[in-house]
């Protein structure tokens, strides 16, 4: 099991990718790679992620039910969708993403999902995600920084988590009782966060 990730998430996780194939998120053209398990370009440079890293971002993040998540860098809104349905109904999701094309299309895809508790919107460009009253419960951010950007650790409510790759290294930040804390779970490839 990873080190951080609760094992009863797993499951979850694996049902919620089920359901919402990758596929469905990605342009015609490479929907046939779906199943493999590495990044395939989108465009503007953007990638959807891999599988595999997809997956362990969700299990280090212990997505609950009734959660308010903010995704940051929302692409093509599989990852939008995946914590839509991690949160069920009683929960919300904002998606934020960049880049305009993307951000409408990523928006339609998970538009097409039926889950109306999520949305993807354009982030504002020069801000990092978007501050909400009482702080978010989850951040899950799929881009990487060059530091840690302390603008979204402060967006983060009690008891919450944010997983985020930094430079080249996956960091789940975890705060509770006004305490922050940060582990480092493995190294992984990420474009640049904007």
């Amino acid at each position: 099991m990873r080190r951080g990730a609760d094992p009863g998430r797993a499951a979850e996780v694996a049902d919620a990718m089920r359901e919402l194939a990758r596929e469905r998120f990605l342009p015609a053209e490479q929907r046939a790679r779906a199943a493999e398990d590495h990044p395939l370009p989108l465009w503007h440079g953007q990638t959807s992620s891999q599988p595999s890293t997809v997956a362990t971002m969700l299990e280090l993040l212990q997505v609950p039910v009734g959660a308010r998540v903010l995704d940051v860098g929302a692409g093509s809104g599989w990852t939008t969708a995946l914590l839509a349905r991690l949160v069920g109904p009683q929960g919300r999701v904002l998606g934020l993403e960049l880049d305009p094309e993307l951000t409408a299309w990523g928006s339609a895809n998970l538009d097409a999902c039926g889950m109306p508790w999520a949305s993807i919107e354009q982030a504002t460009p020069g801000a990092l995600g978007r501050p909400v009253e009482g702080g978010w419960d989850r951040i899950l951010v799929s881009a990487a920084p060059r530091d840690l950007p302390a603008a979204l650790v402060d967006q983060l409510g009690d008891d919450a988590r944010m997983v985020i790759p930094v430079r080249s290294t996956m960091h789940l930040v975890v705060r509770r009782d006004g305490r922050t804390q940060t582990s480092t779970h493995g190294s992984y490839s990420f474009v640049p966060l904007r």
